[in-house]
């Protein structure tokens, strides 16, 4: 089972549709958690759009937390995201808040709820977080110090690198205190195909990944091809367009799946200990 962490340090470089993108994408059962701190309930308005009547979600379990149910209670919170998926790529969905004032009562869940997500790994399923915009009251902190990739989600643009750039150094900073560097990375939402052609030298167009990681001093672990189109389908529930399947986005988020089991499974292999012919 691994915890991975997406968030954003500014502006809205799609943290959420990529999120999930990525759930519908995995290559194994998988549980995306909305722990985005503004309360959009944009996979209720969006992805479900309006059809699916809310659970209570995160708040709820806030509440179980203090009768000491959380652990009953989580599985009774989750909805399932694509009824047609095949067992072996089930993507289920817990709920986040429904306005931002309700973020606060949530920091003493965080914890817990840690230990609930990594209990599922006796279910076989992963877990993606959406933890929205960093530093917001509320945010999930406990999640990203806890996970196993935390992903700082970025696009290409000069304005999406200066905002990116604080937060980078700040997460650099934690996660080599406790010798975790190696479970921090980017995901670039790349927004090249967007960009009409400039001058030779013109430096308008968006940064490349090579230029981003050297920026922020943390790897770019995968990226995505932003098609708008394509996007709408999860972020506004909107009709597949046609070669939906086939669509760079799609490819992206499927490549990007690859690329994170990649990291995930390079760490497990530095983590694993070595025999040296002792038992």
């Amino acid at each position: 089972m691994a915890l991975i962490v997406l968030a954003s340090a500014s502006g809205s470089p799609g943290v959420s549709t990529t999120a999930l993108g990525l759930t519908l994408n995995w290559h194994r059962p998988v549980l995306l958690v909305d722990a985005d701190p503004t309360g959009s309930s944009s996979v209720f308005a969006g992805y479900f759009h309006g059809t699916q009547e809310p659970t209570g979600g995160l708040i709820n379990l806030a509440l179980s937390l203090r009768e000491g149910t959380l652990a009953d209670a989580l599985p009774r919170e989750t909805l399932l995201l694509d009824p047609e998926a095949p067992a072996e790529r089930s993507a289920w969905f817990l709920p986040g808040i429904r306005a931002h004032e309700q973020a606060p009562s949530l920091l003493p869940l965080w914890d817990p709820l840690t230990e609930q997500l990594r209990a599922l790994e006796r279910n076989g399923q992963d877990v993606i977080v959406d933890a929205g915009r960093l530093g917001l009251a509320g945010w999930p902190q406990p999640l990203i110090a806890a996970s196993d990739l935390t992903l700082l989600v970025t696009r290409s643009s000069l304005p999406a690198l200066a905002g990116a750039t604080s937060w980078a150094k700040t997460l650099r900073t934690q996660f080599a205190g406790v010798g975790g560097l190696s479970r921090l990375g980017v995901l670039l939402v790349d927004e090249e195909r967007r960009w009409p052609a400039m001058p030779t030298g013109a430096r308008v167009r968006p940064y490349t990944a090579r230029h981003i990681a050297k920026a922020l001093q943390v790897p770019v672990v995968a990226s995505v091809e932003w098609d708008p189109d394509v996007a709408e389908v999860y972020s506004h529930g909107a009709r597949k367009p046609r070669k939906f399947e086939s669509s760079g986005l799609l490819r992206g988020y499927r490549a990007s799946a690859a690329a994170i089991e990649s990291v995930l499974g390079a760490n497990r292999a530095a983590l694993a200990p070595t025999n040296g012919g002792h038992t």
